[in-house]
């Protein structure tokens, strides 16, 4: 262990050398690596937790950099995707922790294998029904996590420990109905308050990955920053016997699913299309298809086709971002036209 690295941390006492060492040994799992996603990483690496998987499905775009604090104008630019940009740049903060980037949706398909062999879950997405899963791999597996999030001014976190609090479930029965609450498209987000909101989450993480569970609240936490008020809300009593998730252990996110689905992506005119199978692209045929029809750019990771007033942003796993429309129908039809169905 490198004490002079951690020296200020090791002095906090509820952490000391004992604490550093667990940090050290921990495996820690980020989903999402947009704003709340870049702040956890950050924190968890400088912290010394031994491995950090970050996952996340997007790539850099320049209304990201207002916010989203491991990214830069180069790596907009370019277009790279935020978990292989994330990880260039946390590798040079601590070259000592090990920084696994996936490049990827997370799904039924694909959660159990990247969530269920780490210690802690952190939710650095801003869609419900990733949550939801999140919490279905957490309660089936026994693992922590801590929900935050964060729209405008105003955000909220909570920690779920699998059979000791609510489950995301007791508290919210269902995602919320589409068009019924603000999201960063409709009501914007301000840099302070995603710091704030991850911020108090890194906190939660470090008692958990230490073993302080004594300084634990079983409380949600409601925050807003512009009109400067900071409320608790004791949720210790929400937990519910007939819960599907954790009462009745029912792990609806979890069942397999057919076709492609699509998602609306939160504060874009972007619809996202994502095989439900595993699926692997040739970029190269793909590029040598697609130019013929319209103004293809590719880099490594990733391959951009604009036809019309669309563009389709392609990556290997079959994901296709279509940007220029917010009607899943619409990116149906041209994910059908152009990838195939």
């Amino acid at each position: 262990m490198d004490a002079t690295r951690y020296s200020r941390q090791i002095l906090f006492a509820p952490i000391g050398e004992e604490g550093q060492q667990k940090l050290l040994k921990s495996r820690v799992a980020v989903v999402g690596m947009g704003a709340l996603g870049t702040v956890l990483a950050n924190h968890m690496v400088r912290a010394g937790v031994g491995y950090v998987r970050i996952i996340d499905r997007d790539f850099v775009e320049p209304s990201n950099l207002q916010r989203q604090m491991l990214y830069d104008e180069n790596d907009a630019r370019e277009g790279l995707p935020k978990a292989a940009a994330a990880a260039e740049k946390l590798r040079t903060i601590n070259s000592g922790v090990s920084v696994e980037p996936v490049i990827a949706d997370l799904t039924w398909h694909n959660a159990e294998s990247l969530l269920s062999d780490v210690d802690l879950v952190l939710d650095g997405t801003d869609n419900f029904q990733v949550r939801f899963l999140i919490n279905d791999v957490c309660v089936k597996h026994g693992i922590p996590w801590i929900y935050g999030g964060g729209v405008s001014a105003h955000g909220m976190t909570v920690t779920i420990r699998p059979g000791i609090t609510p489950c995301l479930r007791c508290l919210f029965e269902s995602a919320p109905a589409p068009g019924t609450t603000q999201t960063c498209d409709t009501a914007g987000v301000i840099g302070p308050l995603i710091h704030i909101v991850a911020s108090f989450q890194a906190v939660e993480a470090m008692k958990l990955l230490v073993g302080d569970r004594e300084s634990l609240r079983p409380s949600m936490l409601n925050i807003s920053v512009w009109d400067h008020y900071l409320t608790e809300v004791n949720v210790a009593k929400a937990k519910r016997a007939d819960c599907p998730c954790c009462g009745k252990r029912e792990f609806d996110y979890l069942e397999p699913r057919s076709g492609t689905e699509p998602t609306n992506l939160c504060g874009r005119d972007t619809v996202q299309i994502s095989p439900v199978s595993d699926m692997q692209l040739n970029l190269d045929l793909l590029e040598s298809r697609l130019s013929k029809l319209g103004l293809v750019e590719r880099n490594k990771f990733l391959l951009r086709f604009q036809i019309g007033g669309q563009r389709l942003v392609i990556f290997p796993d079959g994901r296709v971002l279509v940007q220029g429309t917010n009607d899943p129908t619409v990116a149906r039809s041209l994910y059908a036209k152009y990838i195939g169905s």
